[in-house]
C-alpha cells in the first residue's frame, strides 16, 4: 500500500509546507538587523496570539516545558506555597516542578476526564490566601479536557495570588484572552496550534507580575525573565537563539493571521464536534466527563479490543498516527488530535482509517458510519 503520513496526534502536530520551506532557507546570523526583524515581527505575532497588548511576550529555545519552568523559577522563592491544579498528565506536571525547586505545592485535583470548577478554585483561594500563584492547563491533553480559564481569572485578580497557564496544546485552538480575562503569565509551545516543529517555548508575563519576578529568589540563568527583558530591548535574545524555527514561526503566524483567529478557534470546535460524532457513530464512547477539549478527542477503547495494536497498524501501515492512553490510561484510551493545520477533509481520512482498523481487529464497524456522521457536521458549517 502506499503511505501517506498523517499526524493526529497531541503534538507534535502537521506542519504546513511553507513552514517546512522557511526551515530551509539559508541560515543567517542572529546579531543581524535582517533576524531582529523577523525575531520582534514573531514577538509582535505571538502577542497577538495571546491576545494581549499590555504584556511582555518572550520566546525561548525550549520545548514547552521550559516556559513552564521559567514561569516557576522567575515567579517564587523557596518554600513558598503555590496552588496548580492537577486534571490529567501535564496538571501534574506543575507539581512535579513546584517540587523540584522545593516550593510547597497544594493539588486541585480531578479524577481523569473531569475539570476543577471555579467555585472549588474560590474555596482553595479562600482557604490558601498565602498562595504565591495558582498554576494550571488549560487543554489537558492526556485526558481530552479545557479548563475555566476565564472564570479563574475572575477570582484571582481579586487576589494577590498570580494565574499562570499552560496553554501548550490550546494556544491557536480555544480562545485565550489574555488581557480581557486578567491572566497574568501564560505559557505555551511550537508543535500544535502554532503548526511548527518542536523546539520553541514562548511566555507572555503581564505588568503586575514583575514585582514577584523581583522577588523571587529561585535559581534562574537561561531562564531568567529579567534577562530576556534587558535582550529585547534590543531587539534581540540573552543567548543564541532557534533561528530557523523563528523564521518558520513568521510563516506560521501570519497564516493564523489571515485565516483570522475567530476563524481558527470556529474551524477547530468544527473538527472537534465531527470527530466527536465520528467515533460515537461507531459505538464508542468519549472518555471525556465534561470540559471537551477541541485540541483533541478522548475515547475509550472498545472492550476485547487491544486499542494500541490498532494504533500501531494505523501508524505503520496506513499512514495515520493517533496516540494511546499515557501512565494509568496506557490501553484504555486513544486520543485522536485536531488542532493546527488540519481540515475536514484530514478528519475524514483519520476516521476511515479508524474503522479499517477497527473492523480488521474484530470490532464490529458498519462501513462509512464514521464518515457519515463527520460529513453531517461538516456539512452543516458555512466554513
Amino acid at each position: 500500500m502506499l503511505k501517506k503520513n498523517m499526524l493526529f496526534t497531541p503534538g507534535p502536530t502537521m506542519v504546513p509546507p511553507e513552514v517546512n520551506l522557511a526551515e530551509a532557507a539559508p541560515m543567517i546570523h542572529h546579531r543581524t538587523p535582517q533576524f531582529s526583524q523577523i525575531f520582534m515581527d514573531v514577538t509582535e505575532g505571538m502577542k497577538a496570539l495571546f491576545e494581549t497588548k499590555e504584556a511582555d511576550v518572550f520566546i525561548l529555545a525550549s520545548s514547552g516545558t521550559g516556559a513552564m519552568e521559567t514561569s516557576v523559577v522567575n515567579l517564587l522563592s523557596p518554600g513558598d506555597k503555590a496552588l496548580f491544579i492537577s486534571v490529567g498528565k501535564f496538571g501534574e506536571r506543575w507539581g512535579e516542578l513546584l517540587k523540584a525547586y522545593g516550593c510547597q505545592g497544594v493539588e486541585l485535583k480531578a479524577e481523569y476526564g473531569r475539570v476543577i470548577s471555579a467555585k472549588e478554585v474560590a474555596d482553595a483561594l479562600a482557604k490558601h490566601p498565602d498562595a504565591k500563584a495558582l498554576f494550571t492547563t488549560q487543554s489537558e491533553t492526556s485526558t481530552g479536557v479545557v479548563s475555566d480559564i476565564e472564570g479563574y481569572a475572575a477570582l484571582t485578580r481579586k487576589t494577590g495570588t498570580l494565574l499562570v497557564v499552560d496553554t501548550v496544546s490550546s494556544l491557536g485552538v480555544h480562545p485565550l484572552r489574555f488581557d480581557a480575562w486578567g491572566v497574568d503569565v501564560a505559557v505555551t509551545g511550537s508543535q500544535k496550534g502554532c503548526m511548527l516543529p518542536p523546539g520553541l517555548g514562548f511566555i507572555a508575563v503581564a505588568p503586575r507580575v514583575w514585582k514577584a519576578v523581583e522577588q523571587s529568589k529561585l535559581p534562574k540563568y537561561y531562564f531568567s525573565l529579567p534577562a530576556m527583558k534587558k535582550a529585547i530591548a534590543d531587539k534581540t535574545t540573552a543567548y543564541t537563539p532557534a533561528i530557523t524555527l523563528i523564521r518558520a514561526a513568521k510563516v506560521a503566524l501570519d497564516m493564523l493571521m489571515a485565516e483570522g483567529l475567530e476563524n481558527v478557534y470556529a474551524r477547530h470546535a468544527m473538527l472537534a464536534e465531527a470527530s466527536r460524532a465520528g467515533v460515537k457513530a461507531l459505538g464508542l464512547k468519549l472518555f471525556t466527563k465534561e470540559g471537551e477539549s477541541n485540541v483533541l478527542t478522548a475515547v475509550e477503547a472498545p472492550e476485547g479490543i487491544k486499542i494500541d495494536a490498532v494504533i500501531k497498524r494505523m501508524r505503520d501501515e496506513f499512514g495515520i498516527t493517533l496516540t494511546g492512553g499515557q501512565g494509568s490510561m496506557k490501553g484504555r484510551i486513544f486520543r485522536l488530535g485536531h488542532m493546527g493545520y488540519v481540515n475536514q477533509f484530514d478528519i475524514l481520512a483519520a476516521l476511515g482509517a479508524l474503522e479499517k482498523a477497527l473492523s480488521d481487529a474484530g470490532y464490529p464497524v458498519k462501513p462509512g458510519s464514521a464518515l457519515a456522521a463527520a460529513q453531517e457536521v461538516f456539512l452543516k458549517s458555512k466554513s
